[in-house]
């Protein structure tokens, strides 16, 4: 039997970083020696959203989940050993983007690599910040000035590299359907690359070089068929849009060039063994149709949804990928699903669905103009409300959550504790520490320099990214750089999408929300407080409020008063709220391991004012219960427990109505009032 020619393979990535510099790049080594093939960089939250390890919200957060980079000394460390010339390296960093590519451009050239050589991707996709993710800094007008710096920089100055990666992955997490990853992700195509075509700065002549750089990250979930389908219509319509919008003629520069990392928002805490099955069939999705497949994968790990994954659970992911690629004889056919009537009716409904939808946003003005309207925002939180709520009602089976739920003893997990990898609390003051000791040796007046120059270029219309490359050879650091940026440009806070979400499940007399809601009312009676009121915090620089924003919506509906007020919170914030608006629980959402530093500054200051239940700080005269839901570990709930928290809420607790009631449990309680016997 002759040979057949085999497809070569995908690149082959873990995203991984944590704790320090140091720590990351002896994790990279070993990976990098275990057979990956290419490198994709988590950096922590203060490194994406701007701030220096020392800044009050960057307390809790310091290499949790992700590598700290600083300055040009951590990301000379972060690289020591790897030749980056020979590396493909994705780095996911969106509002700092720039900032982290001239740090990498800079330690690239200090090892004498040539930067027209190097090869990888910084994600730079602002927009699925503001709608799910929560790294943005700057306001979109600005924020899409960055975008278009660096791409017009990297197209002239660093051919090899893609300067975005669209990302739609974010979306999905955040309840998209495919119809919305698709629309929203290409209107965010469209709204580039308008903007690099109009600011002149690339000859037309040129552009194509433009379109042949983006590409686009994107989630594969567990729905088989329909995710391969969802890539086909991508490709389709990426290739519509290219070609009669921009009228690249050159088929190669229209390719739709694109990278995965299959769903985490399908992971469950409840039987977890079952997620590497998950992983695998929609690693498949993404793979086995050739004329669709993924350039780049990365898997999460079948732990993630109990927090940071080991070195041992990393490995087995890639051994996932490479088992695939090397064992089966996948890469050795042509596109397999090439003719299926199935495949291709699937396929023509998506393209129509998205195409009738990327219309309406260009209708609003586009993807940005979209954003500021709060139109997409609400949208996905829509999809996600009557995604939990199809959940709830077991209409949509998750096998261990709310079907099959009876398990035998799992081996993985029998001691919780040592089944994720923990970052050492200590960590945080040595990081500190080398933050001072970096500004304490370098030439402050290079650094003020290059600072001023950076003010000056942004209150202009020079291209960003020379005085960005000055910057951190003049040893700025990541908080320099953003306020210097913020100065000049200001923050942005994102609609949050709740207060116009429709209501995603009945209160029909009978019905669990009713249930609850007649719970809520006759509290709100018996404490003569017209309605009862909860306030939603998220402190920190955790960003992802998909879970914060689910629990908001259905206290509303179930009849509460809800106070939101978005991300980005510190703990002095949330219990100056919780006061001035009188609420008679306080939620807290932590998904980035930060809780054990938070919760017990937001209980602390409450009993300092008097308004918390009984605990290490004294009573307090007007009770308001603390519940923190998130990825918190066992040991660390009990930990919040013993230190006042009323409730902790994980994963497994997937019945948000349920939650809401026991809510209401928490506040009755708290007030000394008798419990009620209305089932919820």
């Amino acid at each position: 039997m002759t040979e057949r020619q085999k497809d070569r393979p995908w690149l082959m990535r873990t995203y991984a970083g944590h704790s320090t510099a140091e720590a990351s790049n002896e994790l990279y080594r070993r990976n990098l020696a275990k057979g990956q093939t290419g490198l994709s960089v988590a950096f922590d939250l203060p490194t994406q959203t701007g701030y220096d390890p020392d800044h009050i919200l960057a307390r809790g957060e310091v290499g949790r989940v992700g590598v700290p980079v600083s300055h040009l000394g951590d990301m000379r460390r972060l690289f020591q050993d790897i030749p980056l010339e020979q590396m493909n390296t994705s780095m996911t960093i969106n509002a700092t983007a720039m900032w982290l590519l001239a740090l990498y451009q800079v330690v690239a050239e200090e090892q004498g690599a040539d930067s027209t050589k190097l090869q990888g991707t910084t994600q730079n996709d602002i927009v699925k910040e503001y709608l799910s993710r929560g790294t943005h800094v700057f306001p979109p007008g600005p924020s899409l000035r960055l975008t278009t710096d660096m791409i017009t920089y990297t197209v002239a100055n660093m051919p090899k590299w893609n300067p975005i990666n669209i990302c739609s992955y974010h979306l999905q997490e955040a309840g998209a359907t495919p119809v919305q990853e698709i629309a929203y992700a290409m209107s965010t195509a469209i709204a580039v690359l308008d903007a690099v075509r109009d600011s002149g700065q690339v000859p037309a002549e040129k552009f194509g070089d433009v379109v042949a750089r983006i590409s686009f990250f994107v989630n594969a979930g567990v729905r088989f068929i329909e995710e391969m389908c969802k890539m086909r219509a991508f490709g389709r319509i990426w290739d519509k849009v290219t070609r009669e919008r921009y009228g690249i003629e050159n088929d190669k520069q229209r390719r739709f060039r694109y990278g995965v990392q299959v769903n985490s928002l399908g992971l469950t805490e409840a039987q977890p063994e079952n997620n590497v099955q998950r992983i695998v069939l929609e690693m498949l999705a993404v793979t086995l149709s050739k004329d669709a497949r993924a350039r780049a994968v990365q898997l999460p790990a079948w732990n993630e949804a109990l927090g940071l994954p080991r070195p041992w659970d990393q490995q087995w992911s890639l051994r996932i990928q490479q088992v695939l690629a090397h064992e089966s004889d996948l890469l050795e056919y042509e596109d397999i699903f090439e003719g299926s009537h199935v495949i291709e009716a699937k396929v023509n409904a998506l393209v129509e669905e998205c195409l009738a939808e990327i219309a309406r946003i260009q209708e609003m003005g586009g993807a940005m103009a979209a954003v500021e309207s709060g139109y997409l925002k609400s949208q996905l939180v829509s999809s996600h409300a009557e995604r939990r709520a199809r959940i709830e009602s077991g209409d949509e089976k998750i096998v261990g959550v709310n079907v099959f739920e009876t398990t035998e003893p799992n081996p993985l997990t029998a001691d919780l504790d040592e089944a994720i990898m923990t970052v050492d609390p200590a960590n945080e003051a040595r990081v500190v520490a080398k933050l001072h000791e970096w500004r304490d040796n370098r030439d402050e007046a290079r650094a003020t320099e290059a600072l001023a120059a950076l003010k000056m270029a942004a209150a202009g219309s020079t291209n960003l990214m020379a005085a960005t490359v000055e910057c951190a050879r003049a040893g700025v650091t990541t908080g320099e750089w953003s306020w210097a940026l913020r100065d000049v440009f200001g923050e942005f806070r994102a609609p949050t999408g709740v207060s116009s979400a429709p209501v995603a499940v009945t209160a029909e007399a009978g019905t669990p929300l009713a249930l609850v809601r007649e719970k809520v009312s006759r509290t709100a009676d018996e404490l003569g407080s017209g309605r009862l009121r909860l306030l939603v915090g998220k402190p920190g620089l955790d960003g992802h409020s998909n879970g914060a924003e689910q629990i908001a919506v259905r206290a509303r509906d179930a009849g509460f008063e809800v106070v939101y007020q978005g991300i980005r919170l510190t703990p002095e914030q949330i219990v100056n709220a919780a006061l001035a608006e009188d609420v008679h629980c306080v939620g807290l959402s932590i998904l980035s391991g930060s809780h054990a530093e938070l919760v017990p500054d937001v209980l602390e200051r409450l009993r300092e004012a008097g308004a918390a239940s009984p605990g290490p700080g004294g009573p307090g005269d007007t009770p308001i219960p603390v519940i923190v839901g998130g990825i918190i570990p066992t040991r660390d709930a009990a930990d919040l427990k013993a230190a006042g928290v009323a409730a902790v809420f994980t994963p497994k607790d997937f019945g948000i109505t349920e939650i809401i009631g026991r809510i209401v449990d928490e506040i009755r309680k708290a007030n000394k009032l008798d419990p009620l016997e209305v089932p919820a």
